[in-house]
């Protein structure tokens, strides 16, 4: 049987809202092992000039507990 963990990551991105994604995960992972899933909770952007201008998103990362 096992045990998953859920913590909850804010990144952004100024690219993409996957690009946002990737940078929760990759962040993330540097202090915690075994990821499973990510799951993407909330996006928002901001807008300069017309124009969007940072991409962020709120996500839920599950993580194997040993």
């Amino acid at each position: 049987m096992s045990v998953l963990k859920v913590i909850e990551v804010l990144a952004n991105s100024d690219k993409s809202w996957e690009d946002a994604a990737k940078n929760a995960i990759e962040h993330a992972s540097k202090s915690v092992k075994n990821i499973r899933s990510v799951y993407i909770n909330e996006q928002s952007a901001t807008v300069k000039d017309g124009k969007m201008d940072n991409y962020r998103v709120n996500v839920k990362i599950t993580f194997e507990v040993n």
